[in-house]
């Protein structure tokens, strides 16, 4: 039996994602494209459906595409170094992130509040704060 047996509609159906998500990863160098053969269609097996996983599990994480790309060339004996440096970089990144979002949610929060005291009619905080140039901004 063959190895490679699905379309790229049918690959993209057993990964989870459309044609053209495939397609752009081809272009993206992150899937290879199988020949075509004469008169055919290009046909794609497990290895590339795997593959498709892989990227998308790792964007999952928060990986770009640049970093997924990265990861898919890593091999040897000091691959599990280089990747835990990666996502120890991710982790961090996230952390970071993480920070930022906590802090919204307390401007948010006391952006709620002031609103709640504001009498009918006179303008709105939000709105106001959101009107200012960005070098004026100062929420919390």
């Amino acid at each position: 039996m063959a190895t490679h047996v699905m379309t790229i509609s049918r690959l993209a159906a057993a990964a989870g994602v459309h044609v053209e998500t495939v397609r752009y990863y081809q272009r993206r160098g992150l899937l290879p494209e199988p020949e075509r053969p004469m008169g055919s269609v290009r046909r794609y097996g497990p290895n590339e459906v795997g593959r498709l996983q892989f990227i998308r599990r790792a964007q999952a994480m928060g990986f770009s595409l640049d970093e997924i790309a990265g990861l898919l060339e890593v091999k040897g004996q000091r691959a599990c170094e280089q990747t835990r440096r990666l996502t120890e970089q991710k982790l961090a990144e996230v952390r970071r992130r993480l920070d930022e979002l906590r802090q919204l949610e307390v401007d948010l929060e006391h952006l709620v509040e002031e609103c709640r005291h504001v009498v009918t009619g006179a303008p709105c905080p939000t709105l106001d704060l959101l009107a200012q140039p960005a070098e004026k901004i100062n929420i919390g």
